[in-house]
């Protein structure tokens, strides 16, 4: 009796097994029924697709076959001539055995194969092929499954051992109630599993992936459906802010006013602290929309209500440039029970990982005994011997970066459930937010303060002559009317691996820069890696390479230039961020550690090298980082692709600065896997069947079932195959992907 928990190895062979495990993960039975094929071809599909260098994959049939010795080797080879009716193509097997009983004259099958040419004639050399009177086993099919590759396995393998795994499969626990299924339209699960793998037609796919999707949105919204239910049970301590506080001396202290946008949220923020049930909200903006002010705002009436607060940074120069802008703003209120502080100020407080022992042990003291107001951190935070005297709220900068289980380790830190405040600066899609940010509600801040400059934005081709070279030219002309610059590259060193907080995805396809055809395997075919791909012209661009090219380059001489990445030590971080921030410094070679949070008003350009290995939204981020002060800013996006073809990533940046717009780009383009948290390469998307664009209404309608179900029964009782696959999704690494955006 098989079941999807079945291990592989106990159903197929243990070449075919093994393949599967060490090529795609997939390990059970249930894995194997989660591989969707890429798409489906026709039995009536042409060979008109044949060029040089191609994968194909083609049903024909054998026109002519002939076998011969050779002259040069032992043995027979077998040519033979397939045909579609409307084109030929020639096919050779360097050894006959096996296969000149199979392609006799007559006979239609499924070849796969890369396209060579001989004697100036296409061919497949040694193609792969399964006897469509095989492959049917005697039925008609109108669809044949195409699979992504396997290791070496043809597309037909695949198929044949999913086959195999549905011929011994049982009937598949449904997850989804049979009424939800009704009301739905949808169709059961293991129909679904066939309709998928085995389709008559295409509307039967359709059907399947439908039902698919929504289980896998309907699961989800079960699990966030559920942390709402837990969170409404919580109680904990109402914060208000007493008058004539922390709060209302720096909201009379500030320079500017707050937009319309800062004000709303804050009284939203305001209103659900002052309630016993914990806030949980989400708080996103577009690049500079001032969610910093709002957050220490909420900070400020938290600890006017005699508690403290927490700022959760995901690295030590975003924690300390938080810590730095804070106690800015802030002036002699960050400096209570100080010489020359205010009578009613308190202390704002930096802990990081890599601080001295002396000042980590100053600050774990402060913090405990509640003479730190707020404190502001990295993962330092949660560690366990760090204490707080009275957390009250919690506020977490950059979410993408952390985990649940990170958020709670800090909340937990706390005598009573704080209110939660969590911060994105990648403006989310309404779909995104409800499939990833579901226990929570969201606010965004879509308009900008006053004083936020414009951005323009180009795209630099490196192979065009000059282009570069005017690069640094026109930021030496920034330097030269007392503006700073940034530079950043994707990696420290060139024998490097990125830095910590970058990531690097493959060239845009149009670029030229690693690219080539598609992966063969990708029809289904055998995986024959990177060997046809062209090389780099360089490698990627690198702060000490980039840094030292700089500083030879006469058009920039008698500049100061430095580097900065994240790893240097905490203390050269901090002194090469300050001297920047203060314009000691001209132009900064850096990594991402400058993407989120780094405020410096007199940056005006940034040069981003190797922009085509940046996803859409961290360019978004980078180039947010200028333009800051009121000056016009400049982002100039290189790339070392060929010079005239387009890139779709870097011209949808220089297009428009709507981060909103961009992020959809930007999901589109990388799928929700990649946007949502999980790896970049190498990984299947953390969501199968679901496109959080395309599939809206589903979101909805799976959102309204979930909370149905949840109401009646919270704990799922009555729904153990449900339960079982919510607990399964909901793991440590899955609940960390839950979190993200």
């Amino acid at each position: 009796m098989y079941s999807e928990t079945t291990p592989l190895s106990k159903v197929l062979g243990k070449r075919e097994a093994t393949k599967f495990r060490t090529a795609r993960g997939i390990t059970t039975v249930g894995d194997l029924l989660g591989y969707w094929p890429r798409r489906y071809q026709s039995p009536e599909s042409n060979l008109a697709a044949a060029t040089i260098g191609s994968y194909i994959v083609a049903v024909a049939e054998v026109k002519s076959a002939t076998t011969r010795t050779m002259k040069a080797r032992r043995g027979r080879m077998l040519q033979a001539v397939i045909t579609d009716g409307s084109k030929d193509l020639e096919i050779t097997f360097f050894s006959a055995h096996g296969h000149e009983g199979k392609l006799v004259p007559g006979t239609r099958a499924l070849f796969a194969g890369k396209v060579s040419s001989f004697n100036n004639r296409l061919q497949l050399a040694h193609p792969g092929y399964s006897l469509l009177s095989d492959f049917d086993r005697g039925e008609r099919r109108d669809l044949i499954p195409i699979y992504r590759a396997v290791g070496n396995l043809h597309t037909w393998t695949v198929t044949e051992c999913v086959r195999m795994v549905l011929d011994l499969l049982d009937e598949t626990p449904e997850a989804i109630p049979e009424p939800i299924l009704d009301r739905r339209d949808l169709m059961d699960r293991t129909a679904a599993l066939r309709g998928i793998h085995t389709p008559a037609s295409t509307s039967e796919v359709d059907a399947a992936r439908r039902r698919m999707s929504y289980e896998e949105a309907f699961v989800l919204q079960v699990a966030l459906a559920q942390r709402r239910a837990r969170q409404a049970q919580e109680s904990t301590k109402a914060r208000v802010p007493r008058p004539g506080g922390l709060l209302d001396a720096f909201d009379a202290r500030l320079p500017f006013s707050l937009t319309d946008g800062q004000r709303e949220i804050g009284e939203t923020l305001a209103t659900e602290m002052a309630r016993d049930v914990p806030m949980h909200r989400l708080l996103q903006g577009e690049v500079g929309s001032g969610k910093t002010v709002v957050a220490l705002r909420a900070m400020l009436a938290a600890v006017d209500a005699g508690g403290q607060a927490a700022l959760l940074a995901p690295t030590e120069v975003l924690a300390a440039q938080h810590h730095r802008s804070i106690t800015a703003m802030l002036g002699d209120l960050a400096e209570g029970g100080m010489l020359g502080g205010s009578d009613i100020g308190t202390r704002v407080t930096l802990l990081t990982g890599s601080m001295p022992t002396a000042s980590r042990r100053k600050a774990m003291l402060d913090i405990a005994s509640g003479d730190a107001g707020i404190v502001i951190g990295t993962h330092a935070l949660i560690q366990e011997h760090v204490s707080f005297q009275d957390l009250a709220l919690v506020v977490v900068d950059e979410q993408h970066r952390f985990g649940v289980e990170q958020r709670d380790a800090l909340r937990s830190k706390a005598a009573q459930p704080p209110h939660v405040l969590v911060m994105t600066a990648t403006p989310i899609p309404r779909t995104v937010a409800m499939t990833v940010f579901g226990d929570m509600e969201t606010s965004t801040l879509s308009e900008l303060p006053a004083g936020r400059a414009p951005i323009t934005t180009h795209v630099v081709p490196e192979g065009k002559p000059g282009w570069l070279q005017r690069t640094w030219v026109r930021v030496a002309e920034e330097v030269a009317q007392g503006r700073q610059a940034y530079v950043v590259c994707p990696r420290i060193g060139d024998d490097d691996e990125p830095d910590d907080d970058t990531e690097i995805f493959d060239a845009d396809p149009s670029s030229g820069v690693d690219g080539g055809d598609a992966d063969p395997g990708d029809d289904g075919g055998p995986d024959d890696g990177d060997g046809d791909r062209e090389a780099p012209p360089r490698p990627l661009a690198s702060v000490h390479r980039v840094h030292a090219d700089l500083v030879a380059n006469p058009a920039l001489a008698g500049l100061r230039i430095e580097i900065l990445h994240g790893r240097l030590p905490a203390e050269d971080k901090d002194a090469v961020m300050r001297a920047f921030a203060v314009g000691e410094i001209d132009v900064l070679v850096s990594t991402t550690v400058i993407e989120v949070g780094v405020d410096v008003p007199n940056a005006s350009v940034m040069v981003v090298m190797d922009a085509d290995r940046f996803g859409v939204s961290q360019l978004h981020q980078l180039r947010g980082r200028v333009g800051r002060g009121g000056l016009p800013g400049l982002c100039l996006l290189v790339h070392a692709g060929a010079p005239d073809t387009p890139h779709e990533r870097l011209d949808a940046v220089a297009a428009t600065t709507d981060g909103f717009e961009l992020s959809r780009i930007d999901l589109r383009q990388r799928r929700e896997g990649d946007i949502l948290g999980s790896s970049q390469h190498g990984v299947r998307s953390q969501l199968q069947f679901l496109h959080v664009l395309e599939d809206e209404d589903l979101i909805e309608a799976a959102r309204e079932d979930a909370h149905g179900v949840v109401t009646d029964d919270p704990d799922l009782t009555a729904h153990p195959r449900l339960a079982a696959l919510v607990s399964a999704r909901v793991d440590a690494e899955q609940a960390a992907y839950l979190e993200r955006g």
